[in-house]
């Protein structure tokens, strides 16, 4: 840089004494052939010199930008990415999405890995409560009062650990869909996680299935999510809007991976209890709990009321506690990967 500098200087004084020559009526001095070629060298080097410090300028901006919407907050991040889903990045001229946007992300394939989250709250949705009662049988036993339970046991569960909780329901109360979904987004939850008792026609069957968000060309898929969608109240219009909006990105990829580690550690846990317990997998189908969610979102089916053993199991405290642990270590799994500590070594809440 010094010697650029005293090169500037020395072309800058033979410009200004050329001009003095000028002004004073001599003729400007001849210059040397080896004088002048040096000069057109070191004109042409400063030009080669200011063109990539520009490009290294304009390069060095695009990777701070680029880095900075990497960081930018994903915390799941959200298939809008929305506040908690990813970054937003700065819009250029004429509205053009820059290098951090949804739709950047969306075709270039990013692999939501390369995201680092932190899972500090939780929301725990119970599925159904007042008038919507969710399945139930002969004896008594009601989708209602069972989700809320095993809700609350994971509730006190986490904060033990050191999570935050936020619970969209609190008792016998009806909470719509979507409302359940704000509840989450405002409390800036990290994560949210729906809980279910399945009813399945086949009434031999007895086991566990979790669900991100996702189309479905799954008949049953299609009939569950109609079922649990029925008291929503978003129209087809909406609904279409918003599938529109979150069914890709960086948040569907984190949903799956959380429905993983829930359904992973709900299906090795239980099956101690109950091994004829059947591994229903994880799917996607369109949920609308899930929909209206900001953050990685999924909804377990946690055991079948259709089932008779099942339903004696789900009577007992003990089983329901079963569950609730069962949930609460996917979480912990999952949010050890997401903080890169996937060997369980301990973290801020020493999990």
């Amino acid at each position: 840089m010094a010697k650029i500098d005293r090169m500037k200087r020395r072309l800058l004084r033979d410009l200004v004494q050329q001009n003095v020559d000028l002004i004073q009526g001599r003729p400007p001095r001849r210059l040397r052939l080896g004088y002048r070629v040096g000069v057109a060298l070191r004109v042409l080097t400063l030009g080669l010199v200011s063109v990539a410090l520009f490009g290294s300028t304009q390069l060095l901006t695009g990777l701070a930008g680029s880095r900075d919407s990497s960081h930018g907050g994903v915390r799941v991040a959200s298939a809008n990415l929305g506040p908690k889903g990813g970054p937003i990045a700065p819009r250029g001229p004429a509205g053009a999405e820059g290098l951090g946007s949804k739709a950047a992300l969306s075709d270039a394939g990013v692999d939501a890995k390369v995201f680092p989250l932190a899972v500090r709250r939780v929301a725990i949705d119970a599925g159904h409560g007042g008038r919507s009662l969710g399945t139930h049988t002969p004896q008594g036993l009601v989708e209602k009062n069972l989700t809320f339970d095993i809700a609350d046991r994971l509730r006190k569960r986490l904060e033990k650990e050191g999570f935050e909780v936020v619970m969209t329901r609190s008792g016998d109360a009806a909470v719509p869909l979507d409302r359940r979904g704000s509840i989450a987004n405002r409390s800036s939850s990290d994560i949210f996680v729906s809980i279910h008792v399945n009813w399945i026609e086949d009434r031999g069957s007895r086991g566990v299935e979790t669900y991100f968000l996702g189309p479905t060309n799954d008949p049953y898929l299609t009939q569950l999510a109609a079922a649990e969608n029925r008291d929503s109240g978003y129209s087809l219009t909406d609904v279409r809007r918003l599938l529109d909006r979150i069914y890709a990105g960086v948040r569907q990829d984190q949903s799956r991976r959380l429905a993983e580690e829930i359904q992973g550690s709900l299906f090795r846990s239980l099956r101690r209890v109950t091994p004829s317990l059947e591994n229903r997998g994880v799917k996607s189908a369109p949920f609308i709990v899930l929909l209206t969610t900001e953050m990685p979102a999924i909804l377990a089916e946690v055991s079948c009321l259709s089932n008779e053993a099942e339903a004696e199991n789900l009577a007992k405290p003990l089983y329901r506690q079963y569950i609730a642990d069962s949930l609460a270590q996917g979480i912990r799994t999952y949010a050890r990967e997401v903080e890169g500590n996937p060997s369980g070594t301990g973290g801020e809440k020493g999990i």
